[in-house]
């Protein structure tokens, strides 16, 4: 089933995309592990909330300049070197560290990984027909589903060798397969038309008449409402997923006394329900139906959330019914969310816009580690609740987005 999937693909989104369960495979094993493994070397909750805050202060920053380099470096090489940077020398970190500091240490390298975010993000759209990328991005999410099906070996690892043991091994699983697929990839995509249209003329400016183009950029996001909606529903999706990825193996552990050893079973269950959900229903969803889907996936996600919120303690059954409800909620709307926000913007300034938005969410979920530590700390299921706030929130600017575009139609 997979071959057909993949020859449909084409240049560089082919050539991303090969190499992608190399990186999504080892992290699906330790990112399960990567809360709980703090709190085993001694890091309160709100110690783990200030770190992911390091770290997403410094992707802000990246973020702001990602743009900007993956223009002048050119799409690949901004790739290659960022990602060297700020996940095989951050994996090495977290492999060996001992205290809070070598944790702080590998955030702030782990917070450049925008950079290569960004430039990822143009080398596999920019020479991809819009009308394909919906199925580009829908091939992304299954290798990220394929990706968690092998969560539970980092279970069994923890189950043999004790979880800190266990998760650094895991960690330099990470680093050998991150390091090959950087490489790989390298080597088998190309510079897009516009990547070095971009990088012949990133040398021809200035920094002032590239400081003068990011303005121009903005004023041309804050002066389009539906893109505006837009971004803010991906601002919100952001912000759920970084809390609920933060905190919910710990709220499974320490909160709902599930054992160690069987949280890396959710992910599997994900997983499978995720692909189920691909081959059963995504093919029978219209392309002029997207925004409902969106809409649908996130009333589930809802549910989901708030069935997690009410799950009794030990609950192995109500836990895999949330987690079943949130897997079909995340497949049907995230792949048709980033689809929207990649036509939504124009190939010309797609690295900057694509660089501001970077910065937008992170602006809107900086603060989400020390929100979340501290109402953790006051009642481990309020994190949960904002989490289901905002989808919620990201419901109701779909439907203003949907009138918003119906306006638009009506008066041309």
């Amino acid at each position: 089933m997979s071959r057909p999937w993949f020859h449909r693909l084409q240049g560089n989104s082919r050539g991303c995309l090969v190499f992608e369960p190399l990186f999504l495979i080892p992290y699906s094993m330790y990112t399960t592990y990567a809360t709980i493994y703090m709190y085993e070397l001694g890091l309160g909750e709100t110690a783990i909330g200030w770190i992911t805050t390091i770290s997403l202060i410094v992707q802000v920053f990246s973020s702001f300049i990602s743009g900007y380099l993956t223009d002048r470096m050119g799409r690949k090489f901004a790739l290659l070197y960022f990602d060297l940077i700020s996940w095989s020398v951050a994996t090495l970190l977290w492999m060996v560290t001992q205290n809070v500091w070598m944790f702080v240490a590998a955030a702030i390298v782990n917070g450049f990984q925008r950079v290569p975010h960004t430039a990822f993000y143009c080398l596999l759209v920019e020479d991809t027909e819009p009308k394909e990328r919906t199925y580009v991005f829908t091939i992304l999410q299954f290798i990220g589903v394929v990706g968690g099906l092998f969560a539970p070996l980092g279970g069994l690892l923890v189950h043999h060798y004790s979880l800190v043991p266990g998760v650094r091994i895991m960690y330099g699983i990470a680093f050998v397969c991150m390091t090959l697929q950087f490489i790989g990839r390298h080597m088998m995509t190309r510079e897009t038309d516009m990547g070095k249209r971009k990088m012949r003329e990133a040398r021809e400016l200035g920094l002032k008449e590239s400081l003068g183009e990011y303005m121009s950029a903005i004023r041309s996001v804050l002066m389009n409402r539906p893109l505006l909606l837009v971004f803010g529903v991906y601002m919100l999706f952001n912000f759920q997923m970084t809390m609920k990825g933060t905190y919910l193996s710990l709220y499974l552990a320490d909160y709902l006394h599930i054992d160690s050893d069987l949280i890396s079973l959710f992910p599997a269950l994900s997983s499978v329900i995720m692909l189920l959900t691909m081959w059963l229903l995504m093919p029978r969803i219209p392309e002029r139906l997207a925004q409902s889907a969106m809409n649908g996936g996130f009333v589930l996600s809802v549910i989901s959330t708030v069935m997690l919120i009410a799950a009794p303690a030990e609950s192995l059954i109500w836990v895999g019914l949330s987690t079943i409800l949130a897997a079909v909620g995340t497949m049907i709307s995230s792949p048709y969310l980033e689809a929207q926000v990649a036509n939504a913007i124009d190939d010309n300034q797609r690295a900057k816009i694509f660089s501001i938005l970077s910065v937008l969410v992170l602006l809107v979920i900086s603060p989400s580690g020390i929100i979340g530590g501290w109402t953790y700390q006051l009642d481990p299921r309020i994190p949960f609740l904002l989490v289901a706030a905002a989808f919620g929130l990201s419901i109701v600017l779909l439907l203003i987005h949907r009138g918003s575009m119906r306006a638009s139609s009506a008066n041309l």
